[in-house]
């Protein structure tokens, strides 16, 4: 029976374990803090003296892969929901949201009557519906991503327009609006600041649909997201993974095969690292390798507020019941362009803040939804585009801001009690993501699709940490990304199960 090393207890950490001691390996997980969980945790405030807790990092499950979330057990252990409304997108000077229905035809008459649409919405569906089930296909067998076998299953057509291809020039290949361009363009900056124009930019946008527990939404968890990395932790006891917590690698020994901790010792046949990508580099103490990620798009641009009601929130407008657990976007910007600007102006420091969107997550109304009924509502709220170069303390303006436009669509403003917020620099410090990154590396060019990898033989060993025999990375630097949670896990796990059996 081979020694697996899984090193790192965030879900893809989790989720590795899970297979692999399923697969008669004899796991042993190492975890430095005292909990598991990774950016998957809970945090919580006191009000009136009662604990309320919330999602500190992650907030929203979707991007799993059904298989995962059945095969692990999970599917067994917690109540998820998610939301059958439609998302609303608010634009500036825009008196009613917009309504981005799940039906094809309805979404095609709401955005011709609102934003003046006239292209082709459906065949992007349709486009964007062949690029995702490749993928699944492809995350599913574990097989590595392929420039040539994308072409021969979606064709060079395809493969060239969505894989290879810009953001700007797949959007403007399908849509007439800038409204509907800046909408369905805006999942390019979901990982960091990563430019439209780039070639293998309009790879992210089906790539951030391609979760399929919801198929291709978001959904929620009931208690909280952290249910999920707790939950599959007991699993994973229970199976007979060991799993070390509160455990510092002092060195590894890659000659002799050991890992050597707190005066310890453990022999392995490899190490999976489900890290942030410096961290192998650290402890095997390979600095050439640590030249060459520091050399890569780490930037990250995403903050994050928690804000907290004393009463259900009020929207001002599409306030029907049937809304309260919608999806909401707020966009400062007005096309394209000044959705560029905005994006790169916080990459190259040139403000601390630029308005570009807001993603809105209904975290209380969701959780009233399934029967969580908690003692204040939550709204998270996901904020484009902050500079790496200063904690919250130093932009409580810019966090006032937001507040402030966000006080243009509720009416019961006043009943806003308290808030959390994290700037890029703050996610960096409390959950590791390399320059505040949450996929550990902008989705770039030349770190997407199959480049997103650090092998020096991707070909035949795609997980493999550089040239180092028996050492493998399936951390959120690697393919597909860490948003399609546990995927990066599950597809080097599954390649090592070939491997070694």
């Amino acid at each position: 029976m081979k020694n697996a090393i899984v090193v790192g207890g965030g879900i893809n950490g989790l989720v590795a374990s899970n297979y692999l001691q399923k697969n008669n390996f004899n796991v042993t997980m190492i975890e430095k803090n005292s909990y598991v969980g990774g950016a998957c945790i809970k945090d919580k405030i006191l009000h009136n003296n009662k604990e309320i807790y919330f999602p500190k990092g992650a907030t929203v499950l979707g991007m799993m892969q059904k298989f995962v979330f059945e095969e692990t057990g999970l599917s067994q252990k917690i109540k998820t929901f998610y939301p059958k409304s439609p998302k609303l997108v608010y634009f500036p000077n825009y008196s009613e949201p917009t309504k981005i229905f799940q039906n094809i035809n309805d979404l095609k008459i709401e955005l011709k009557e609102k934003w003046g649409e006239n292209g082709n919405i459906e065949g992007f569906r349709n486009d964007e519906n062949k690029v995702i089930k490749y993928l699944q296909e492809i995350y599913k067998s574990g097989d590595s991503p392929n420039f040539n076998r994308a072409e021969k299953l979606l064709g060079k057509e395809l493969t060239e327009i969505w894989i290879k291809g810009s953001a700007f020039d797949l959007l403007n290949r399908y849509f007439t609006s800038e409204k509907t361009k800046l909408y369905m363009g805006m999942t390019v900056t979901e990982s960091g600041p990563a430019s439209i124009f780039d070639e293998g930019s309009a790879f992210t946008i089906p790539l951030m649909d391609s979760g399929s527990i919801f198929n291709g939404y978001w959904g929620f968890v009931k208690n909280g997201i952290w249910e999920v990395t707790e939950k599959l932790f007991d699993i994973n006891n229970n199976l007979g993974v060991k799993n070390l917590l509160s455990t510092q690698i002092d060195n590894i020994d890659k000659v002799n095969k050991k890992i050597n901790f707190n005066g310890k010792e453990i022999n392995y046949d490899f190490i999976l690292f489900a890290t942030d990508p410096k961290t192998p580099s650290l402890l095997i103490d390979d600095s050439d390798s640590l030249k060459k990620i520091n050399k890569k798009e780490l930037i990250g641009t995403s903050g994050k507020i928690t804000a907290f009601f004393k009463n259900p929130v009020k929207w001002k407008k599409a306030n029907d019941k049937e809304y309260d657990t919608s999806f909401r976007f707020v966009f400062s910007n007005s096309d394209l362009y000044d959705f560029e600007k905005s994006s790169q102006n916080t990459k190259n420091n040139i403000s601390n803040y630029e308005p570009g969107y807001i993603q809105i997550y209904p975290e209380g109304a969701a959780q009233r939804k399934m029967g969580n009924n908690e003692n204040l509502d939550k709204l998270i709220l996901f904020s484009k585009n902050f500079s790496f170069n200063k904690k919250s303390k130093d932009l409580l303006n810019n966090k006032n801001e937001i507040i402030s436009l966000l006080s243009n669509y509720i009416e019961n403003i006043d009943d806003l009690v308290e808030t959390k917020f994290l700037t890029p620099m703050d996610l960096n410090e409390q959950f590791y993501f390399p320059k505040g990154n949450i996929d550990h590396m902008t989705l770039t060019k030349n770190q997407n699709f199959a480049k997103r990898t650090f092998s020096n033989n991707p070909e035949t060993k795609f997980y493999q940490y550089f040239n180092n025999e028996d050492i493998y990375y399936c951390g959120a630097g690697a393919f597909p990304c860490g948003s399609v949670a546990g995927t990066p896990g599950y597809m080097c796990s599954k390649q090592l199960i070939k491997k070694y059996l």
